[in-house]
């Protein structure tokens, strides 16, 4: 099992940083019955200057008081003093490289009435990229997303990975690195935590909002694009469409750029060192490092 802290890690606990293995939450809370909480995965970066930097750490704690407002979790606290406490948070338990969760959770309440406060835990460790840094094989999995009529899906709340984590798990007990979900209509989905593109003459495809959490690295994905001058296409697309593809790779703040090495069994078309797909996991990557000499290269095509 992952060691995720240790006798000295601390982590920052309703506005009080303390020790990981003395800090306590109510087991009666709606959070540890129901999967009533919602959070963020957020990444650190030892950058080109030595400095530490939080990637899109705006963007993140946003989008975490957005879920929170969706699922009725209000708290207090604004984006300036959490990103602020996460900084202080990576500097006490001397992290640079690192992946940092924090998490809204309920009080204690066995029943379905409104809550009027929540609580928060921002923890942070070292973790390296969630699905490795080779190709990966994936299967299509039995499991759908969730219907968008039954849940807040543009909410990242943590009961609606319980249906992630099954597709992960079976993908795995067959034998493969990681699922494909389809929605409901059987569209292309996303993977159980990251979103995908796959690409064809050149152009890069993804799923359109609707059936899918809208990541904040798909986000800096399509960025990266418009930068490169590489076209996207937003739209609803057939499992058959991605099948015959040049290549596919899944992006998450966790997974970072991933590419596909088949998918159920079927290879891409084309290397992955030789597609435009390789080229945006090298622009992130130096994105993320702040290496901006290389970044530039990218996007002038310099080799």
């Amino acid at each position: 099992m992952a060691n995720y802290y240790n006798e000295k890690t601390e982590l920052y606990l309703n506005g009080e940083f303390v020790k990981a293995s003395e800090a306590k939450m109510d087991f009666y809370s709606q959070s540890f019955h129901y999967g009533y909480s919602v959070f963020e995965g957020i990444r650190s970066y030892r950058t080109e200057n030595g400095k530490t930097k939080i990637f899109k750490a705006k963007e993140h704690y946003d989008r975490l008081k957005l879920s929170a407002q969706a699922l009725n979790l209000p708290y207090h606290w604004t984006t300036a003093e959490l990103i602020a406490a996460t900084y202080e948070l990576l500097d006490r338990n001397q992290l640079q490289d690192a992946y940092i969760r924090p998490v809204i959770y309920a009080p204690a309440n066995m029943s379905f009435n409104l809550n009027t406060e929540s609580f928060i835990v921002i923890e942070a460790w070292e973790m390296a990229p969630f699905l490795g840094d080779k190709l990966i094989r994936v299967m299509t999995s039995s499991f759908q997303r969730p219907n968008p009529k039954g849940f807040k899906l543009h909410a990242k709340a943590a009961g609606h990975y319980v249906n992630s984590i099954m597709a992960s798990h079976e993908a795995k007990a067959k034998g493969f690195d990681e699922a494909l979900l389809l929605d409901m209509n059987e569209h292309i989905a996303e993977a159980p935590g990251a979103n995908l593109f796959f690409e064809k003459n050149g152009k890069l495809f993804t799923p359109a909002p609707g059936h899918i959490l809208a990541g904040i690295t798909r986000a800096t994905v399509i960025e990266l694009c418009s930068e490169l001058n590489i076209p996207v296409e937003e739209a609803v697309f057939s499992k058959e469409a991605i099948y015959g593809a040049d290549a596919a790779f899944f992006c998450g703040t966790a997974a970072e750029v991933i590419g596909f090495e088949s998918l159920d069994n079927q290879p891409f078309a084309m290397k992955w060192e030789n597609s435009v797909s390789r080229s945006i996991q090298l622009a992130y990557k130096n994105l993320v490092k702040e290496n901006r000499q290389e970044l530039v290269n990218e996007i002038v095509g310099v080799e």
